[in-house]
């Protein structure tokens, strides 16, 4: 690292849907971007009519300068944001509207990830077949579900239906014993919770219908594959799994009206986008051993989304706390008073 004039030239770690190092300066806590980088590490370019990326471009006044500051880039295309400066560590997330648009029309948002074992599975490579999305995690009751939705699985192939689950967790030997009980089902590992993010889920477990044709028939739902947990949770298992059977073996769906404002209802709200980011974060500069400064971040995404259920109880296992001890059940009694919401549905 070279120092001049107070500026650190340094390398910097860009986080969007994928990573990407690039040289930049750190003026205090300013990062900048030299413009022939921007599109590399972030997707957008600078040019004379403003920030663009594909067919959309955001207007900003001025003449286009060889530094891009990345804060204010963020603002300007209305992305949240988060920093670590001294790291060499940005994020930039999914802004609400973002989300909107890919949940706009019904069309399930694809997605690729790793498997246990590391091999890659997108969303699409089953098209044609109805699907259950799940997603669950090693840090709720609901990772003993698995079998149950294998059996389901089981039961209902030969009529082209499928579950696929997808473990919001950042360690794939803590979801190993749980995918091992259920040999066959597809378990895949989102460690940057991106299928949360673009589903707008904000509890686990929670699962979508997906039919033949990429798109959504139910969304985004708190449901469980058994009872073992009822009295705890409250929600049988029964009525959805008899639900889901008819929609499989009779193509009857779920009322015409059920999701009608799913989309709008789905969108976070400015501090849970925000809260996202910090998540993502605080885990990349764990990753780094940079735990103090982690921990910050991981301290920002809960204050910001104190029931985002995926923020805040599955970043206790990476915070040293127990997410079946007293900070759960903290989380459990905020939660509970307030009525227990799951989805608007």
């Amino acid at each position: 690292m070279t120092t001049l004039t107070g500026v650190d030239e340094i390398e910097l770690t860009v986080v969007t849907d994928h990573d990407a190092v690039v040289p930049a300066r750190r003026d205090g806590d300013r990062l900048l971007v030299a413009a022939e980088h921007l599109a590399t590490a972030t997707g957008w370019e600078r040019k004379p009519e403003g920030f663009c990326r594909s067919d959309e471009c955001v207007p900003v006044r001025g003449d286009v300068e060889p530094l891009v500051d990345l804060a204010e880039m963020a603002a300007a295309i209305r992305r949240p944001y988060a920093a670590e400066p001294a790291a060499g560590v940005a994020v930039l997330g999914l802004a609400p509207d973002d989300v909107r648009t890919g949940l706009a029309g019904g069309e399930a948002p694809d997605f690729t990830l790793p498997t246990l074992d590391g091999d890659h599975v997108s969303l699409h490579d089953s098209d044609g077949q109805k699907r259950l999305l799940v997603t669950f995690a090693s840090w709720c009751g609901c990772r003993y579900d698995l079998p149950s939705w294998r059996a389901e699985e089981e039961a209902l192939r030969d009529r082209g239906f499928s579950v696929v689950a997808v473990a919001l967790d950042e360690d794939p030997e803590a979801v190993r014993p749980f995918a091992d009980a259920a040999p066959g089902l597809t378990v895949l590992l989102d460690r940057e919770h991106e299928v949360a993010e673009r589903y707008g889920m904000v509890n686990v477990p929670t699962v979508v219908w997906i039919d033949e044709d990429g798109r959504i028939v139910r969304s985004n739902d708190a449901q469980f594959s058994d009872d073992q947990f009822v009295e705890f949770h409250g929600k049988a298992s029964g009525p959805h799994l008899e639900a889901l059977r008819r929609w499989v073996l009779d193509d009857e769906g779920p009322d015409a009206d059920a999701d009608a404002d799913a989309t709008e209802a789905l969108t976070p709200s400015g501090d849970v986008a925000l809260a996202r980011v910090e998540r993502r974060l605080a885990v990349h500069l764990q990753r780094l051993g940079l735990d103090e400064a982690a921990e910050r971040h991981f301290a920002r995404a809960v204050e910001l989304a104190p029931l985002d259920f995926p923020v805040r109880r599955g970043s206790m296992p990476l915070r040293g706390q127990d997410p079946f001890g007293d900070e759960f059940f903290e989380l459990y009694a905020e939660w509970e008073a307030i009525g227990r919401p799951y989805y608007d549905r």
